[in-house]
C-alpha cells in the first residue's frame, strides 16, 4: 500500500464548534501526520473576507472554490475520522512559509508568557537588583532567532549579510565585517595592519602603537600578539580618555599606529587625534566597543564614532549597546582594508568570494600565486596566517532585531545618564563627575565617578555600600593594565613603553568606579541609585 502523507493537504472536515451545535463542514490544512491515536494538527482556513491579521497568509487564487486565507495561529486537533474528503494540496515552498509563520506565532506567545512577565516586574528598592548592564529585547529578537534556527544555515548567512548592510547604512560607513566577538574585532583590526599588502605602511614586529593603559585588555593584547610594542600615554579626568597633549611625547621613528577606545561611550578628541595620525602617517583604530551610537562633530559635520579612523570595532556582548550574545564587527571605508580584515577572519584566504559563492573574480583557475602551480584554485590560496572568527547566522539574526532599536537605546542611555547627572551634580566636591566633551553627542555606556582624594572615603567603601544595596558597580576595567600579572614577564622599555607618567591612570585604578545607564533601567532605579549615593556621602 502506497503511503500518502497528510501534511500539506487541505481537507474538508466535520468541524464541531460546540457540543450544543451541529457540526459544520470546513476546509483546514493538515500540518502533521496522524499520531498513534489518529489525531492530526490542522490550521483554520477562512475566506479572504475575514480580517487579515499578522498571522494570516493568503492561499493562491483558484486553489479552492473561493479565495481563502489561512490562519497560522489557529491550530485545531481532529481525529482523522473527521475528514470528509481531500480538497487540494499546497507546494513545499508555501508550506514552509506557513510553518514559519506558525512558528512566529508560537514564539510571540512564548515571549509574552515567559520573558515579558520577568521584564515587567515591579522595581522594589533594596530588594530588586540593579545591574550595571544587560540585554534588552522583545519578541522580534526571538522571531528572527527562531527563523534562523529553522533555516538551519548555521554559519554566516542571510542575517549576517543583512546586518552588515544595515549597520553600514546606519553608521554611514562603506564596509562592515561581522565577527564572533569584540575581542576578535580588535584582533583583526590590528592584524590587518600587519598585512604585506600594505607594503611600507605594514606594522612589523618591534614597531610601536600608541594607546592608553586605562582600559580593557583586549585593546592592548593584539598589539603584543602581533609582536609590536604598546606605548602608553596618560588619560585626562574626568572622561578617562587619552591626553592628546602627550601624543607627541609618545611618538618615535618606530610609531606606526594609534589604537584607542572611546571610554564608556564618551568620544576621545577625534579631530585632534586623527589630525595627529594624518600628520605623522599613522594608522588610527577606534575601539568603539563601548560607544556605538556616539557622535562627534568635525569641521561642522557629524560623524559616528568608529567611522573617522581607518578602522572601527564594535562588541555585541550582552552589556553593550546592542547584543548578539557574542559577536562583534570591524568596519572601514577602505576596500583594501576590508578585504584584508576578511582574509584574516576567514582562515587567511586570498579569495574574497562570499560563503557559498565561487569565482566572483572570474579568475579562479587563471592566476599565479607564489610558487604554487599556475591556475591553483583561488578558493584555497592563503595570503595571511589567519583564523576562523566568523559569526553564526543565529547571532546575526538577534543583531538585526537589535539594530532596529539602536536609536531608541541611544536616547534611553542619554536620558538615564542625564537623570543621574542631575541627581548627583551637587556632589562635585567629592567626585570627578562626567562632563560631555565639546562637539560630541555620546551614547553613554556607564556613569563614571572618580572619588577625589579629600572626599573623606575610599572607592571600595562606596562600592561596597552600593553593592550591599543591590546596586551593581564596576571598576574602570583594568585601571592600569601595566600593573596586572600579565605584564609581570614583560620587559618595560622593550616589550612596552610608558611615555611620561601614568598619574591619572593610577588615580582611576585607585579611585574610579561606574554604574550603569543601560536602557533596561527605569527612572525609579536611577532615582534609587542617586538616593543610595547621597546617603553614603552624607554618612561621611
Amino acid at each position: 500500500m502506497t503511503y500518502k502523507p497528510y501534511t500539506g493537504k487541505i481537507f474538508l472536515v466535520s468541524f464541531p464548534f460546540s457540543e450544543n451545535s451541529p457540526a459544520e463542514k470546513r476546509p483546514v490544512l493538515a500540518i502533521s501526520e496522524p499520531d498513534e491515536y489518529g489525531d492530526i494538527d490542522f490550521l483554520f482556513i477562512t475566506t479572504k473576507n475575514a480580517a487579515q491579521r499578522r498571522m494570516t497568509i493568503d492561499l493562491p487564487d483558484g486553489l479552492l472554490k473561493y479565495d481563502s486565507r489561512i490562519h497560522c495561529d489557529k491550530k485545531f486537533i481532529f481525529h482523522q475520522n473527521n475528514i470528509i474528503k481531500e480538497l487540494a494540496s499546497i507546494d513545499h515552498s508555501l508550506l514552509k512559509v506557513i510553518f514559519d509563520k506558525a512558528a512566529e506565532s508560537n514564539t510571540v506567545h512564548y515571549y509574552q508568557s515567559i520573558h515579558l512577565p520577568d521584564q515587567k516586574k515591579e522595581f522594589v528598592p533594596q530588594k530588586s537588583r540593579i545591574n550595571y548592564a544587560g540585554r534588552v529585547f522583545d519578541e522580534q529578537e526571538m522571531i528572527y532567532l527562531t527563523d534562523s534556527a529553522l533555516e538551519f544555515w548555521l554559519t554566516a548567512g542571510k542575517y549576517a549579510q543583512r546586518f552588515e548592510k544595515e549597520f553600514s547604512r546606519i553608521l554611514n560607513v562603506k564596509y562592515c565585517s561581522l565577527v564572533n566577538s569584540g575581542s576578535s574585532a580588535n584582533l583583526l583590526a590590528l592584524m590587518a595592519l600587519t598585512s604585506p599588502k600594505l607594503k611600507e605602511r605594514r606594522l612589523c614586529p618591534g614597531d610601536e602603537v600608541i594607546t592608553v593603559a586605562a582600559g580593557f585588555p583586549t585593546t592592548i593584547a593584539p598589539v603584543l600578539q602581533a609582536g609590536a610594542v604598546p606605548v602608553f600615554v596618560d588619560v585626562r579626568l574626568p572622561d578617562a580618555n587619552a591626553d592628546v597633549d602627550l601624543l607627541h611625547q609618545a611618538l618615535s621613528k618606530k610609531t606606526k599606529a594609534v589604537i584607542l577606545a572611546h571610554t564608556l561611550g564618551f568620544p576621545f578628541d577625534l579631530q585632534k587625534i586623527k589630525g595627529f595620525c594624518d600628520d605623522n602617517g599613522l594608522w588610527l583604530i577606534e575601539d568603539n566597543c563601548d560607544a556605538l551610537g556616539s557622535r562627534v562633530q568635525i569641521n561642522g559635520q557629524w560623524h559616528y564614532t568608529g567611522t573617522v579612523g581607518h578602522i572601527g570595532t564594535s562588541s555585541f556582548y550582552p552589556p553593550h549597546h546592542i547584543t548578539m550574545g557574542e559577536g562583534g564587527a570591524v568596519y572601514t571605508n577602505d576596500l583594501a582594508l576590508k578585504r584584508i580584515v576578511e582574509s584574516f577572519r576567514d582562515w587567511g584566504r586570498d579569495c574574497w568570494c562570499a560563503s557559498g559563492h565561487d569565482n566572483s573574480c572570474n579568475k579562479r583557475f587563471d592566476q599565479q600565486f607564489g610558487t604554487l602551480p599556475f591556475g591553483y584554485d583561488h578558493k584555497f590560496v592563503y595570503s595571511h596566517f589567519g583564523y576562523n572568527l566568523k559569526v553564526t547566522d543565529m547571532q546575526a539574526a538577534v543583531g538585526c532585531a537589535q539594530l532596529e532599536k539602536l536609536e531608541q537605546f541611544t536616547r534611553q542611555r542619554q536620558a538615564n545618564h542625564q537623570r543621574l547627572h542631575e541627581g548627583l551634580k551637587h556632589l562635585f566636591q567629592v567626585f570627578h563627575l562626567p562632563q560631555i566633551p565639546e562637539n560630541t553627542d555620546p551614547s553613554p555606556f556607564g556613569f563614571l565617578l572618580t572619588v577625589k582624594k579629600d572626599a573623606g572615603f575610599f572607592r571600595n567603601e562606596i562600592t561596597a555600600h552600593l553593592e550591599k544595596h543591590n546596586i551593581q558597580t564596576r571598576n574602570l576595567f583594568a585601571g592600569n593594565i601595566t600593573r596586572h600579572p600579565c605584564f609581570d614577564l614583560l620587559e618595560q622599555g622593550k616589550s612596552f613603553r610608558i611615555a611620561g607618567e601614568l598619574t591619572n591612570t593610577d588615580t582611576i585604578m585607585h579611585h574610579a568606579f561606574w554604574v550603569g545607564v543601560y536602557p533596561g533601567m527605569t527612572p525609579d532605579m536611577i532615582d534609587y541609585m542617586v538616593q543610595a549615593i547621597h546617603e553614603f556621602v552624607q554618612s561621611r
